[in-house]
């Protein structure tokens, strides 16, 4: 274990790497930077079956470090492959999130009112298909309360109170597995499905979290630490995915 030379942002790819830990062969579709190193670091330790794309139409057969290109080519999986694949849920994406709620609603739309929103932002993209049809992890990076509300503004994708609310079709194959910021990791492993502190990124505090979520977490009496990289992931991370140190552009360190 490497708990001293580890960088806030190499512990946040760890704990994004772990969403996908023994997955077997599904999509892995991060969105980020660091959840694109987590889903490499997977694929080239715990995960060897797990599939990555180019992140437009190619199945890529290698590793390449981030930002170039891949030089095995062992798939073509275009945009309506792409949603058939969505749809039978054989996929776990990781998703940004402008807005997250207790239950794990998301907004990506809009900010304000949706007749008069005070700013316009992705729009709801495909976010209900993925969250009522494949697990569905969030990444934030810089964790507030101006992410982590009472109530989204908008919700886009859909949380547990809401896919109870449906029914069993939205129940089905509805799953959050994992939320995950610049200060911990987090789920949703509650009896009334709100969200739960998991553990700790070193250096951060129960205090500091709870003070920058917009509400109450469920914690734990005993939250531990997030898993620490050990010397392999730590060279795999900073010499063979993310040779440019990418990751710490998106996580500085503390």
């Amino acid at each position: 274990m490497n708990t001293i030379t580890a960088t806030r942002a190499e512990y946040s790819v760890v704990a994004c790497a772990e969403a996908w830990r023994d997955a077997g062969e599904i999509l892995a579709s991060p969105m980020g930077t660091v959840p694109s190193i987590g889903a490499r670091l997977a694929k080239l330790t715990f995960s060897p079956d797990l599939l990555l794309t180019d992140g437009e139409a190619l199945l890529m057969g290698d590793v390449p470090a981030l930002g170039a290109p891949s030089g095995v080519t062992e798939g073509w999986l275009p945009y309506r492959q792409h949603l058939a694949l969505v749809a039978s849920g054989r996929r776990h994406v990781m998703m940004g999130a402008s807005q997250l709620d207790r239950y794990g609603n998301q907004n990506i739309s809009c900010i304000g009112d949706w007749d008069r929103p005070k700013r316009q932002l992705l729009g709801v993209r495909g976010a209900p298909v993925n969250t009522l049809n494949n697990p569905t992890s969030y990444w934030v990076p810089r964790h507030s309360t101006r992410v982590f509300v009472e109530k989204v503004d908008m919700v886009s994708g859909v949380g547990y109170d809401r896919a109870a609310a449906a029914g069993p079709s939205a129940t089905r194959y509805h799953r959050i597995p994992e939320v995950i910021s610049d200060l911990g990791v987090f789920d949703f492993e509650t009896p009334d499905r709100t969200m739960r502190l998991r553990s700790l990124h070193p250096g951060v505090t129960v205090g500091q979290v709870q003070e920058a979520t917009g509400f109450a977490l469920t914690i734990p009496d005993d939250v531990p630490y997030t898993r620490a990289p050990t010397a392999e992931e730590l060279r795999l991370i900073r010499d063979v995915i993310d040779p440019k140190g990418l990751r710490e552009r998106e996580v500085p360190s503390a």
